[in-house]
């Protein structure tokens, strides 16, 4: 298990860590007891897939043998989670391309995509339980006809769609059933935004190259973790201490390059699983060095409503040493280190509470770990304020009035 919790730098005494961790401790609980609803999740990596990771690994190989182009159609939680995978790990050569859509309104990135399509040898595949919502239904009959021209009939087009969906109701799953896509199915107890471990997350980061079995495989260990019952649960702990402490923003800060879309999965997770009741922490990202040159000014001297939590990779892919000047015969991977060591000082110094959380590298085991381990956080957290990690009632007014001045 190789993700690493540091809460020494939070200002909240260890005492107070520890006094919080039975509480911690019987929300784990809850979430392992089967009796909350849409905690499916929670074991799924410890053997909760059978047979169908096969079905998974085979069906990526015909899209890979027989497109030069994967079409994702989703939004939120059907797709953040493998574009941010896909974004941040290193594949096989036997990955193809993976484009993503219905997940923005905007015509120009629509028109890219057309013309993309009908270049290229191309499967779709749409991820809604619903099959309903509005920026995904656009984009997909948008797609379909496009399919229907270029392999000459809607049939031959349905040939070249995959629907993961709902295994029984619902809107797409009518359409999958009778048209005959291909399919796979969301559990029904698993929540769009902790879904990144189900066919909608795996079935893209295995047709882009992802070892998605190395990937489950560390899932399953932080699963397993017996470090639950001690310094795990310690993020959960401090971001529910803090936030009682009066911070009301907790910025997330990148420390790679490759994980600035796991920041936009991030911010999902955390803001729908917690904002709620005017409560939760505001989350936002962050990636360092980069945002030091634009944020860094505000994070010294701003208004000190916010926590930082730092996500740093320790081990560099490759050493590469600047061959002259000022920092001639450093590594890229030392002078990293000391920006981040150079932020945690200076902006202790101003007392703003700082979470390290670090890990060794950035392969596929370790960032499966990663993933278990936030939405477990995640989960945790708004337990032990009191709110109902797994609800989103507010997103539904916005779609409400959409619908209703569409119609």
């Amino acid at each position: 298990m190789n993700i690493r919790i540091d809460t020494d730098k939070t200002g909240i005494a260890e005492r107070d860590i520890e006094a919080m961790r039975p509480e911690a401790g019987k929300a784990l609980d809850r979430l392992w007891s089967g009796k909350e609803e849409m905690t499916g999740w929670v074991r799924l990596p410890a053997g909760g897939y059978g047979d169908s990771l096969e079905y998974i690994l085979n069906l990526a190989d015909v899209v890979k043998s027989e497109a030069e182009l994967f079409v994702v159609v989703g939004i939120g939680g059907s797709y953040l989670g493998a574009r941010a995978a896909i974004e941040a790990l290193p594949k096989y050569e036997s990955g193809i391309p993976v484009k993503f859509l219905g997940n923005n309104l905007c015509t120009d990135y629509f028109r890219e995509a057309i013309e993309e399509i009908k270049r290229k040898k191309t499967i779709l595949c749409v991820i809604s339980k619903s099959g309903s919502t509005v920026e995904v239904r656009t984009a997909f009959e948008i797609v379909k006809p496009l399919l229907a021209d270029r392999y000459g009939s809607e049939e031959e087009a349905a040939k070249r769609i995959i629907a993961i969906t709902d295994a029984e109701k619902g809107a797409l799953r009518e359409e999958a059933e009778l048209k005959g896509y291909t399919s796979l199915s969301i559990p029904e107890d698993i929540g769009g935004r902790y879904s990144v471990l189900t066919p909608a997350g795996l079935l893209p980061m295995a047709v882009s190259g992802i070892d998605i079995r190395t990937l489950l495989a560390g899932a399953a260990e932080m699963a397993e973790s017996p470090e639950w019952d001690g310094s795990l649960a310690d993020y959960a702990i401090s971001r529910y201490l803090l936030q009682k402490r009066g911070k009301e923003v907790e910025f997330i800060e990148l420390c790679h390059s490759r994980l600035g879309y796991l920041g936009e999965w991030i911010r999902q997770l955390f803001g729908e699983s917690e904002g709620k009741g005017g409560g939760g922490l505001l989350p936002t990202t962050l990636t360092f060095s980069t945002d030091l040159h634009s944020m860094g000014q505000y994070l010294q001297q701003g208004r000190q409503i916010f926590m930082e939590t730092m996500l740093v990779v320790d081990e560099p892919s490759i050493q590469i040493v600047v061959p002259s000047g000022p920092q001639e015969g450093k590594t890229i991977a030392e002078i990293s280190e000391a920006m981040i060591k150079g932020v945690i000082g200076a902006h202790r110094a101003e007392g703003i509470p700082i979470v390290e959380i670090h890990m060794d590298r950035l392969d596929a085991g370790e960032y499966g770990q990663l993933l278990y381990f936030l939405e477990t956080t995640c989960a945790i957290s708004a337990m032990l304020s009191g709110i109902n990690p797994f609800d989103q009632p507010g997103v539904e007014n916005y779609k409400a009035e959409m619908h209703r001045l569409l119609d």
